[in-house]
């Protein structure tokens, strides 16, 4: 855990005790502050009491002397409008922040000119998990105590204290950006832009907004990584170029750069401060197929490239990835059919990503839509024997599909993982592919992404127990 130190003798009130909730309570009681908190959930109300926290609602906080509110990331901090707590703080003039910008005022206190350990931050719409996993599994593999958490795995505040050989790779969401002012990162990347969380920050300009925030908060003397193949992340990296010269490097996949790390058919060039040279065939990473995991390798190698210093260690530690659970994840086969787990890919631009590295899909699809649909997947329908459609999206994703893919209303999971097997075994596919890929969110019928991928996983194993079949060699991943 990392304590708060800097929150000493002061006292601040904690709203949404989930995980990273939790964690704040018990960094900033070790840290000597006073902390009121409030979950609507009893659960965990009992979980923050037990760990030293004054539980109370809300109207019952003293706000004559809270000085700091960190709101859980769920919280609406803006848009469509700000939450009761917000309200209550703004007006007695607390500030409102998250647990990243916790960790970040532990790890550089106020008034440093230098962090206790370097950070590394990765934000972006899609792919941002993948590269920090793989950020982290490549640091580790060359020596440094890597500690990988944020959105992704732990939150910030319960990785370990820095110990001389520590770096910091935190996933950022945008909801965890607008809750940050302080972050100072000493590598901060951009994987890409593309409509996401419209209803949080009010337009996609403002979904932009904050995103640039984490950039230009960057050190002055740190670095700025930006995938490049969209328009919007195009026009940001050429912002950041003009504001920090060489400290900028662009990434691209399917095109030559003058300077930058690039992807050219699964080779990666790095030509940032020297004349392109080939680094290594990312076709050799067995576990990141496709043009969009080239793009996550091609970040992970620009945010480590000044750290390690050996680009052919780099290279060899991005050829052993083990890949990233519910992403692109094999979890079995059952005679010719492959199973595969994209439980994380929440919109459809993510689940572009999977629907382009296989062919014969029976594609299981929907859950809570998020804006824009699926029409823009029209160029992979083809590659689609059926869609099962289940959740709150089920009739819009229909109607989308209707006339030029075939359709289940499977309603649920189970369903139509079922109706998915058995269309798949009977079909005339060499290698056909049950792929849960939802192009939606997952909270209308699990808690979050990895308990609907969680879920599937344990029903293709009991399905391939049921048919005495083998689990993948290497676990899965």
């Amino acid at each position: 855990m990392i304590e708060a130190v800097g929150f000493k003798g002061k006292t601040v009130g904690v709203f949404g005790l989930a995980r990273s909730g939790l964690s704040v309570v018990h960094s900033l009681k070790v840290g000597g502050a006073s902390v009121f908190a409030w979950d609507d959930k009893k659960s965990a109300r009992s979980a923050a009491l037990a760990a030293g926290a004054d539980v109370q609602a809300i109207e019952n906080w003293p706000w004559d002397t809270i000085t700091s509110v960190v709101l859980s990331p769920g919280v609406s901090l803006t848009h469509p409008a700000p939450h009761a707590v917000v309200r209550r703080a703004r007006e007695a003039g607390a500030e409102v922040i998250g647990d990243v910008e916790v960790f970040a005022r532990a790890i550089r206190p106020a008034g440093s000119d230098k962090a206790a350990a370097p950070i590394i931050s990765i934000t972006g719409t899609n792919g941002k998990s993948t590269t920090t996993a793989l950020i982290g599994h490549i640091l580790q593999a060359c020596g440094f105590d890597a500690q990988v958490g944020g959105n992704i795995g732990k939150p910030a505040l319960d990785l370990s204290p820095p110990d001389g050989n520590t770096v910091y790779v935190l996933e950022v969401s945008s909801y965890q950006i607008d809750l940050s002012p302080g972050l100072i990162s000493d590598v901060a990347l951009l994987t890409n832009l593309s409509p996401d969380h419209i209803d949080r920050h009010g337009s996609m300009a403002g979904y932009i907004a904050v995103k640039e925030k984490l950039l230009q908060q960057a050190a002055s003397n740190g670095q700025v990584a930006v995938g490049v193949d969209d328009a919007d992340s195009a026009v940001l990296y050429t912002k950041l170029a003009a504001a920090r010269g060489p400290g900028a490097v662009p990434v691209a996949v399917g095109k030559v750069l003058g300077r930058g790390i690039f992807v050219i058919d699964g080779k990666l060039y790095d030509a940032w401060d020297q004349p392109a040279a080939l680094a290594g065939d990312l076709n050799q990473a067995a576990h990141l197929p496709g043009s969009h995991n080239w793009q996550n390798a091609a970040l992970a190698y620009a945010a480590v490239k000044r750290l390690v210093r050996d680009p052919h260690r780099v290279f060899a530690a991005i050829t052993r990835f083990p890949g990233l659970v519910h992403r692109i994840e094999d979890v079995g086969r059952i005679g010719k059919v492959r199973f595969i787990n994209d439980s994380k890919a929440t919109n459809a631009d993510a689940a572009a990503r999977a629907l382009a590295v296989y062919s014969d899909i029976f594609w299981i699809a929907g859950g809570k839509a998020k804006e824009g649909g699926i029409a823009d997947l029209a160029p992979f329908f083809p590659k689609m024997r059926r869609a099962y459609l289940i959740g709150e999206a089920a009739g819009a994703f229909g109607q989308t599909l209707a006339g030029k893919v075939g359709i289940v209303q499977s309603g649920t999971l189970a369903n139509a993982l079922e109706q998915a097997f058995q269309d798949a075994l009977s079909s005339n596919a060499r290698e056909p592919v049950v792929l849960l890929s939802p192009a939606c969110a997952s909270f209308d019928q699990f808690r979050d992404f990895e308990q609907r991928g969680d879920i599937f996983r344990d029903m293709v194993k009991t399905m391939m127990e049921m048919h005495g079949a083998a689990a993948p060699k290497d676990g899965g991943k």
